[in-house]
């Protein structure tokens, strides 16, 4: 009878164990993206979000932003580019209360300066001679503000601080995915590409590491027609821990909606860029 309980006993201590390492998922809310990514978002992921000038990188994380705050998500919003006044205004046009989600304590909404982090690196560098390890602390995450997900606009911003500087520029980055991932805290993280380079292109783009470091990627397109049009169209290129549609389809910025990802593959004779 001894043996037996004792068997009971560490069988459910395996299963609080797997417990604790199984992964949790998040639904976007944006139809399109969550029928491409079905199971949801792996909680912790660090995503990129890239794409050329206005391709709706900013407001398909506008959009998101929306729908988590709306369920009670906490998010952060770092801008190292637009004030804070003028994103706000910014996500009013797509149908946000960004007032409202801040006073119910769901929305941090933060500029920073992309220079003062690439001086602290290099100060905390020089003090560490140069070595490589060192512990930096890549975000100022508000002690008032314990977010969900942190959305980063935009990595181009940072890693032009960084200029000439490549070896601390990645330094800086593998703090911060290491950061986020140790802290549980999903972040999408906006970088500007002039042309993404798994399409086939000979580009390469300042701080390419970022993108084997990341979990997963997600790049809106500009696709032209030969009779001259433009339109847009969305991928999930990776997710790591998610199984994913691998498809190139229809989207479109909607003013009051956002992003919108339509569930139909771009067809016909197209360039990608």
């Amino acid at each position: 009878m001894k043996k037996k309980r004792q068997i009971k006993r560490r069988q459910v201590k395996i299963s609080k164990k797997d417990e604790e390492t199984k992964l949790k998922f998040f639904k976007t809310y944006i139809p399109g993206f969550d029928k491409l990514c079905p199971e949801g978002v792996p909680v912790g992921n660090s995503i990129l979000v890239e794409g050329g000038p206005g391709n709706g990188k900013t407001i398909f994380c506008l959009t998101l932003l929306k729908n988590m705050c709306e369920r009670g998500k906490k998010v952060l919003y770092m801008s190292f580019e637009e004030p804070e006044g003028r994103l706000k205004e910014h996500m009013k046009i797509f149908g946000a209360k960004p007032e409202e989600y801040e006073k119910k304590g769901v929305l941090y909404v933060k500029r920073f300066n992309a220079l003062d982090i690439a001086r602290s690196v290099e100060a905390l560098l020089s003090e560490a001679k140069k070595e490589l390890l060192i512990d930096v602390q890549p975000v100022l995450i508000p002690p008032e503000f314990q977010p969900d997900i942190v959305l980063i606009d935009s990595l181009s911003s940072i890693a032009s601080a960084f200029s000439g500087e490549e070896s601390r520029f990645r330094i800086y980055m593998e703090q911060l995915f290491r950061y986020l991932e140790g802290n549980r805290i999903t972040s999408f993280l906006i970088r500007e590409v002039a042309s993404p380079a798994h399409i086939g292109t000979t580009f390469v783009e300042k701080g390419e590491a970022v993108s084997f470091l990341s979990d997963g990627i997600i790049v809106i397109y500009n696709v032209f027609y030969p009779s001259g049009i433009r339109k847009r169209a969305f991928e999930i290129l990776k997710m790591r821990g998610a199984d994913i549609n691998r498809r190139i389809v229809e989207c479109e910025i909607k003013r009051g909606k956002g992003i919108v990802i339509h569930d139909k593959p771009v067809k016909g004779k197209y360039v990608l860029t």
